[in-house]
């Protein structure tokens, strides 16, 4: 198959990013599996390079087309501009700087340009302005690159999947987003990504309660019996394997997370937090359910740590692993399923019992 070109973006200067993606390819064997180029400034870079003495090289270009294979890429994307560096403190220009750089990749991967994105940590308060009003990168690539589809945020790590029903919302607002439609979307969406993405057949799905303990049948909330049960129940029977609500308390601690491809949880902490404390090194963030793929390491700008040379890559490079995992599994799934058969059946009532041919879609045949 073709080398996946990889589109990365340098995220809040003052943070870790060009650390982790400069260490990420210090390793030569990474250019044997992509073809990478970070959409940012050779001028940041050369100085965050010289912070921790990095060995990392890269070539300079104007345009992805012009891309080197088997070594890094700098799209620069501010000409000879001056942009001034401060580590571990957030600021304006810095934000401004992580918006021009993600703008431009988002646009390249809408043309086409490349077939990924991976996206080093912005710092989600000083990038916003008059063209950036969203809560994160997810909110903002569905916008600019979903075609209308709606992002499903998924936390991955080998075969931990943890998948959010509200994403970045303000934690007095969790329960009226709790909603049969809400769920029928995330659920259906969550199971054609595990199908597609990660090539998994029939794929069980574990759904989390929104109140402690289920809500002790409407003694502490009545979501669970009102909307989360019969909306499990309602897709179960239409042929998703999803299963619960299971109280979220013990769900992680006890195992149960293991007999499950991936678990949706109703808001960010309560998906976040176990899965942090069990692959907080190693941990993807996913922008699901989108056209594009788009990935991030689990972890933020760490201005505690930047500039200092001690900030663990690993995340960084799972990102770009599972993001070309899921390209190619795309590709894979969508050949597989180009030209579906149709389905043959005998009509029950047709005491003939003649063989009945039915035309149907391809969704019908998944």
């Amino acid at each position: 198959m073709k080398k996946i070109k990889v589109g990365i973006t340098h995220g809040d200067i003052n943070g870790v990013g060009y650390e982790v993606i400069l260490k990420t390819f210090e390793n030569p064997e990474m250019f044997e599996l992509c073809t990478p180029l970070v959409y940012g400034s050779p001028k940041i870079a050369t100085y965050h390079r010289k912070s921790f003495d990095s060995p990392t090289n890269f070539y300079v270009k104007d345009s992805a087309s012009k891309a080197e294979d088997g070594a890094l890429t700098i799209i620069n994307c501010f000409g000879e501009e001056e942009v001034k560096i401060e580590f571990g403190k957030a600021t304006a220009e810095g934000g401004k700087a992580a918006l021009v750089a993600l703008e431009r990749a988002v646009a390249d991967l809408k043309d086409g340009l490349i077939d990924v994105l991976v996206t080093a940590p912005i710092n989600k308060h000083n990038i916003q302005n008059d063209t950036f009003h969203f809560p994160g990168h997810t909110e903002y690539i569905e916008e600019k690159a979903g075609n209308g589809q709606k992002a499903l945020m998924m936390l991955v790590n080998g075969p931990l999947r943890v998948a959010l029903l509200t994403t970045h919302v303000p934690l007095s607002k969790v329960a009226e987003a709790v909603t049969k439609e809400n769920l029928t979307e995330k659920i259906t969406t969550l199971d054609l990504t595990l199908r597609r993405d990660f090539m998994i057949d029939n794929p069980r799905i574990a759904v989390l309660s929104l109140n402690p303990h289920c809500g002790d049948h409407g003694v502490i909330g009545t979501e669970e019996e009102e909307i989360i049960t019969p909306t499990i129940n309602e897709l179960f029977k239409q042929g998703i394997r999803c299963m619960g609500p299971y109280a979220a308390d013990g769900f992680f601690g006890s195992g149960n997370y293991t007999h499950y491809d991936a678990i949706l949880a109703m808001y960010h902490d309560q998906g976040l937090a176990p899965f942090k404390t069990l692959a907080m090194d190693s941990g993807v963030n996913y922008t699901a359910g989108l056209p594009v793929v788009r990935t991030s390491p689990d972890h933020g700008v760490a201005y505690d740590i930047a500039g200092k040379g001690e900030a663990n890559e690993t995340s960084f490079r799972q990102a770009i692993y599972t993001a070309i995992d899921i390209v190619r599994n795309r590709m894979k799934y969508d050949e597989a399923h180009k030209h579906p058969l149709q389905k043959q059946y005998y009509e029950k009532r047709d005491d003939s019992d003649k063989l009945k041919l039915d035309q149907v879609t391809e969704e019908d045949t998944l």
